[in-house]
């Protein structure tokens, strides 16, 4: 478990542990490990001793910051060529470059040695007016008339022209300033106002953004869905989004720092700061924090949408049993397929109990028959156009045993369907034959299932189309590597979609994995592994703690204890005079371990605490049990709704103003968070959780815009 020491910058180090409040120790083994190739998951979970028990979100937070300094490392070097081929490169201001960590105080720095385009300062000094320029900044002279008419020549007309030269000089000279833009930044920071109002001629087309047709907040106490929002109103030509602080106090100090006396010259400047304010310093301060405004509302944005995606994605699973999963219809009837264990297609056709063919009857006895007949043990409904109807419709059926009935969420089902996954998985079956088996094996195993779907299709974001894109694909994806590795995966059984998300391997191995049990048959052990094509040492110590065999010749193979510990295990039977089988089956054993016994320099006791866990049940599911759920029988559109109601609900989504909740018809109701608890609640998922069953209060409906407004009444 050692690891030979690179040698990372020790600036670094410090600046990230003081950013997230760790240990410099922590911070640099875990770049060092990361840095040698080792995934996230693998670290958080087989290498606790050497990070002091980092989790999975303080590991990517520090190969964020680490990444962010060896950008920044890369633009101070960009710099300095570009001041030192300017020949401008003092020792005094090499020593403020190296010695700064702030990308911003670095571009400021730079700003006036940037090459620039042909400004209006620019134009000026090429007609020779800086030397004006500089007088004037002296602010000694009460006749600038006279000072100016010695330069008007060549290409300066007269005196006007002149001074209008020499104020372009000075606003450039302002807004390069770094006191200048700090002071501004400063009051930027503090009483910067946001404010939306509706373009002219907009308002019937904007009505989704009425909330934002003249709004105006604090940019700091503006949410990042409200932000997000009016960005988004903007993008589309609705609405016109300005970020400005008080004008007026913003010229009283650049006045205070450049105006000096009262002289004629000190006018001209004083005209000059009004300019730079205006032309230069607020639309690129504006400018800044717009940016700086927007990535903070995409961190907690792509924050939240992450985390409920976690929670989607550790949904409880049914596990192997034999489903009838229903796509529901009206028109073109209901797409019913039948799957084994193991979610394979048995079966599959088509009813028509609802509108306009009622064939119920009719629809009944086939249902009946395919239970029958492949022994089904659970329905699976998706639970979009007709999910209630067939609902009830099967709740009504009648069969030979105990049935279980389950809504399962339609969300992205539509885009596995047409994916080339799908086709290639069905080729000979229809999309709507590919999305009833999508439901039904959501049913079985959510986790195995919805990893063949764009994270961004499985419905629980706001503004995911919004935010940054490669930010939130970098975020999902590290949080469904996440959750594959924590549950794990049977090798034998496993997609190649699954397989891809396990630390260390990627859609190649995964191919390859596929490809040899294809060809060999079923794995015997781990240890075959490495006979994979392309699987080497580094890969097989990533990726062999997460892959599960259950009828391995090894019995800890079917648990997370990595083969690097085995020895431990055995040790352990051998000093209690016994095995490994009778260990792990044996709880009276298991207690008597002593742990200190097996710590050495590179394995301690978090490390024997996970062994001992797994002992207890190897290859356990960390997801929690499935429940039963059943909607309300007497709701069923907005129309049945009425103020004061208590409905059962299943939570869909979370925000941060609070919780989209199904009751059971096509609209989601909303839980404000002001309504979840008598106590304040700053963030909605300390009080629920995606696909939770809630009981929540009707407080509201407004069927024109269809919206209904709940209250949280049990979790």
């Amino acid at each position: 478990m050692s690891t030979e020491n690179k040698t990372i910058p020790a600036k670094f180090i410090s600046l990230i542990a003081s950013a997230l409040i760790l240990s410099e120790k922590q911070i640099r083994n875990a770049i060092q490990l990361l840095d040698e190739g080792a995934t996230i998951p693998f670290i958080s979970r087989y290498r606790k001793e050497m990070t002091e028990g980092m989790d999975e979100v303080q590991l990517a937070d520090t190969k964020e910051q680490y990444d962010k300094l060896c950008e920044l490392a890369k633009r101070k070097l960009a710099v300095l060529k570009s001041i030192e081929e300017q020949d401008k490169l003092t020792d005094e201001l090499k020593s403020r470059i190296d010695n700064c960590w702030n990308i911003t105080e670095l571009e400021d720095i730079y700003l006036p040695y940037k090459p620039k385009r042909r400004t209006r300062a620019e134009i000026a000094r090429e007609k020779g007016l800086e030397p004006l320029a500089k007088m004037l900044m002296k602010q000694q002279s009460n006749d600038v008339e006279r000072m100016a008419l010695q330069f008007v020549k060549d290409k300066v007309e007269n005196v006007d022209e002149a001074l209008a030269g020499a104020r372009d000089i000075i606003a450039e000279w302002i807004n390069e300033s770094e006191a200048a833009r700090n002071s501004i930044r400063m009051i930027f920071s503090r009483e910067a106002i946001i404010s939306s109002k509706l373009i002219k001629g907009k308002d019937e087309e904007a009505q989704k953004y009425r909330d934002y047709f003249d709004m105006s907040e604090k940019l700091g106490r503006c949410s990042s869905h409200r932000l997000l929002a009016m960005r988004r109103g903007e993008a589309e030509g609705f609405l016109r989004v300005n970020i400005s602080p008080e004008d007026e106090h913003c010229l009283e100090k650049l006045d205070r720092i450049f105006v000096k006396g009262e002289t004629e010259a000190s006018e001209q400047v004083a005209e000059a700061v009004t300019d730079a304010y205006k032309r230069l310093l607020k639309p690129s301060i504006e400018t800044e924090f717009a940016s700086e405004s927007k990535a903070k509302a995409d961190t907690e944005a792509i924050r939240v949408f992450a985390e409920n995606l976690r929670q989607l994605l550790l949904a409880a699973p049914l596990g192997q049993k034999r489903v009838l999963g229903i796509d529901p219809g009206f028109r073109t009837g209901c797409k019913v397929v039948c799957l084994d264990a193991q979610g394979n297609l048995l079966h599959n056709e088509t009813i028509y109990p609802h509108p306009p063919v009622n064939e119920t009857a009719q629809a009944m006895r086939k249902v009946q028959k395919m239970v029958e007949a492949y022994d089904i043990q659970a329905v699976a409904i998706g639970n979009g156009t007709a999910g209630r109807e067939t609902e009830q419709f099967i709740q009504n059926t009648r069969f030979d045993r105990e049935v279980k009935l389950f809504v399962v969420s339609e969300n992205g089902a539509s885009i596995y369907s047409a994916s080339k996954i799908a086709r290639d998985e069905f080729p000979e079956y229809d999309v709507t034959v590919r999305g009833a088996v999508s439901i039904g094996r959501r049913l079985m195993d959510p986790l195995a299932e919805l990893v063949k779907i764009d994270p961004k299709s499985i419905g629980v974001g706001q503004y995911q189309h919004d935010v940054d894109q490669t930010q939130l694909k970098k975020a999902l994806d590290q949080t469904v590597e996440n959750a594959v590795n924590k549950v794990g995966v049977n090798l034998n059984t496993a997609s190649k979609h699954l397989l891809t998300y396990i630390s260390g391997l990627g859609p190649q191995l995964a191919q390859n994995i596929v490809d040899f049990r294809a060809e060999n048959g079923a794995f015997k052990n781990r240890k075959q592994l490495m006979k994979v094509p392309k699987m080497g040492a580094k890969t097989f110590e990533q990726c062999a703690g997460f892959l599960r065999i259950p009828d391995s010749d090894q019995l800890l193979d079917n648990s997370a204890v990595h083969p690097e510990s085995y020895g431990i295990v055995e040790a352990m039977a051998k000093d209690l005079k016994t095995d490994v089988k009778e260990l792990i089956q044996n709880k009276e054993l298991k207690k008597s371990i002593d742990l200190q016994k097996y710590i050495t320099p590179t394995v301690g006791l978090p490390t024997l605490n996970d062994i001992l866990l797994e002992l207890e049940k190897p290859g356990r599911d960390p997801r929690s049990g499935i429940k039963v759920f059943e909607f309300d029988a007497n709701v069923k559109t907005i129309a049945d709704l009425r103020i004061g109601m208590e409905l059962p609900g299943i939570v869909t989504n979370i925000t941060n103003f609070g919780a989209f909740v199904d009751i059971g018809i096509k609209e989601n109701g909303l839980v404000h968070v002001s309504q979840m608890a008598d106590r304040y609640i700053s963030n909605p998922a300390e009080v629920v959780s995606v696909h939770q069953h809630v009981k929540v209060r009707i407080m509201e409906v407004d069927a024109v815009r269809k919206r209904v407004q709940l209250k949280l009444l049990q979790a």
